[in-house]
């Protein structure tokens, strides 16, 4: 996260889609294929909850705002698509049950307030409230319409009385006393990067070399939006993620020969850093 001394939030988009197994299972399937997950996908017609990655790392639902990141503000900022329409507000036709109580058990693990700081997300899209310092500054629960950058008005109208009242503190599900645990921390070895980096470019076209720790790289490259998703997870440290690899080093401040998307330890531990490896040189 870019601003993790600031609260935690959650923000509610719908997808505009219909409800029901096939539609989740389609929706899921396309937030894959875009690049565009949230934290959870939620079905509020049959109270069905999938997740896509840790609290604690930021999701992809969300525009930037210039050079602001929105999907990396505060110590965390939980994304929830809900299969709805922002048209048709889903509090007023939903079924809640209990995945929907360890939903919000998890959010407000998290310290989040159960309050909208814009206000009751707007009716239309022209109603839409974005502001730069309520977005920066307060925690709680947010529609996708209240986020600087963003031009969507989804979730539309929803009731926040209703959203908390589904989920009462203290009932059934009782909330952690801490966030939940982040996944263990996965190593790269330096060594098998560097000799991958030099072997695989000369090799025939998709040849692997380390696949295991070359697929990490690239997933971070991928995230920094410097490695294409085609060729994110191949396990190849080809010339294209060679070539992600020197933008990267650049983005360090790295200049001529120390930016030929060699990996190094210094920029690969900035790398691990921010998306959660650790660096065996």
């Amino acid at each position: 996260m870019d601003s993790p001394s600031a609260p935690a939030r959650v923000v509610w988009h719908t997808t505009e889609s219909g409800a029901g197994n096939a539609a989740f299972n389609s929706v899921e399937r396309y937030l894959r294929q875009i690049g565009a997950e949230p934290h959870f996908l939620y079905d509020p017609t049959t109270d069905r909850l999938g997740q896509f990655g840790p609290l604690n790392q930021s999701a992809r639902a969300l525009k930037n705002d210039g050079v602001t990141r929105t999907n990396r503000t505060g110590k965390a900022c939980i994304q929830i698509e809900v299969l709805g329409r922002a048209a048709s507000p889903f509090t007023n036709t939903w079924k809640p049950g209990p995945n929907f109580r360890k939903l919000m058990d998890a959010i407000r693990s998290w310290g989040i307030p159960d309050s909208f700081p814009m206000g009751t997300p707007a009716k239309t899209a022209s109603a839409c409230r974005r502001d730069r310092h309520v977005w920066a500054t307060k925690g709680g629960h947010y529609g996708h319409c209240n986020v600087p950058g963003n031009d969507h008005w989804d979730p539309g109208a929803i009731s926040p009385s209703a959203l908390f009242k589904a989920a009462p503190k203290g009932g059934s599900t009782p909330p952690p006393s801490k966030p939940y645990p982040a996944p263990a921390t996965k190593t790269v070895d330096l060594s098998n990067l560097v000799d991958a980096a030099k072997r695989d470019p000369k090799a025939a076209q998709g040849k692997t070399t380390h696949a295991a720790d070359v697929k990490i790289v690239e997933a971070a490259l991928k995230a920094e939006g410097l490695l294409s998703a085609a060729y994110a997870a191949d396990g190849s440290f080809g010339s294209l993620t060679v070539t992600a690899y020197a933008k990267w080093q650049r983005k360090c401040g790295y200049t001529g020969s120390a930016a030929d998307g060699i990996p190094g330890k210094a920029s690969l531990e900035k790398l691990g850093a921010k998306h959660g490896f650790k660096v065996k040189a």
